[in-house]
């Protein structure tokens, strides 16, 4: 069981960067984390522009996996985030809502090796001090909607509302 939760969400989508914001919550009453370490595995970790609370090292001993590889489909690159025992460990030492740490990554884009698809924009497996957490398949993950097609979808209802709306105060005035 992970004694912790981490909730990874993609927080913006800019033109050339994503922003994904990492949230981590001990659950364990009876321990503190005052050293800890959160290793990701994740298409996109070998394109880390930048972490802006945490420690970021990537774990890649030679070259990119998604490099070598040269598809989504097998790609796993894997980072590992610390606190710094000034800023951040001893968030972690409380449980529940208050024993909380958050980050931002910023992550470049590369449309030929990762996209957020089909679950890609969560990590494939997640470690805290160690102990694996569990991580649901990237097919459970919701799809992302089509906006324009929703929008549209969204607005007949409504224009036809109105346009009743409109019929009914002003088609009594031309009767």
């Amino acid at each position: 069981m992970c004694p912790i939760r981490v909730h990874w969400h993609v927080k913006a989508n800019y033109k050339e960067y994503w922003l994904y914001k990492i949230a981590i919550t001990n659950f364990n009453y009876g321990f503190d984390y005052s050293q800890w370490t959160l290793v990701a595995q994740h298409p996109n970790l070998d394109c880390v522009s930048r972490v802006y609370s945490f420690v970021y090292k990537p774990l890649l001993p030679y070259q990119s996996i998604n490099k070598i590889m040269n598809t989504v489909a097998v790609a796993d690159d894997s980072g590992m985030f610390y606190g710094t025992k000034k800023l951040h460990n001893y968030f972690l030492l409380e449980a529940g809502p208050d024993g909380n740490v958050q980050t931002e990554i910023l992550l470049q884009k590369d449309m030929n090796t990762f996209t957020l698809k089909r679950g890609w924009a969560f990590p494939r497996k997640i470690y805290f001090n160690g102990d694996e957490c569990m991580m649901p398949l990237p097919d459970s993950y919701p799809s992302l909607p089509n906006s324009a097609l929703h929008a549209h979808q969204r607005a007949l209802p409504t224009q036809a509302i109105l346009v009743s709306v409109a019929f009914f105060i002003f088609g009594n005035h031309f009767l």
